[in-house]
């Protein structure tokens, strides 16, 4: 069983940067592919960001390119979003997630969920 916990959520203004992190324990952190997805209220949960095992492949939303950065830290059972120029849009809640692949997009690809942390960015 592998749990995961989320946090560096929060509310800031559009323009702003955070660093969200996603600390997992129980199992083998160094063989998952993990991911971000954002869930945003009344829409369904969306893909966000992903990572290899290994860090050496990542894949984005085209909605991100450019904006956020996934980084995952073995040693440290962590993987990262840095989340840069937020919007008023980018405001949902953000989970990590253990995944079957990295490559992949639907949130049924999922093994394992985190229980979130929440974005809010005002105008």
């Amino acid at each position: 069983q592998v749990q995961l916990v989320e946090s560096g959520g929060g509310l800031v203004q559009a323009g702003d940067s955070l660093r969200l992190s996603c600390a997992a324990s129980g199992g083998a952190f160094s063989t998952y592919p993990m991911a971000w997805f954002r869930q945003a209220p009344g829409k369904e949960r969306d893909f966000v960001a992903s990572i290899s095992s290994s860090g050496a492949y990542s894949n984005y939303a085209d909605s991100v390119k450019g904006r956020f950065t996934i980084s995952r830290d073995n040693n440290k059972k962590a993987v990262y979003l840095q989340t840069n120029n937020l919007k008023p849009g980018h405001t949902a809640v953000y989970y990590c997630a253990v995944r079957s692949r990295w490559t992949g997009i639907n949130p049924h690809g999922s093994k394992y969920w985190g229980q979130g942390t929440h974005v809010t960015v005002s105008s």
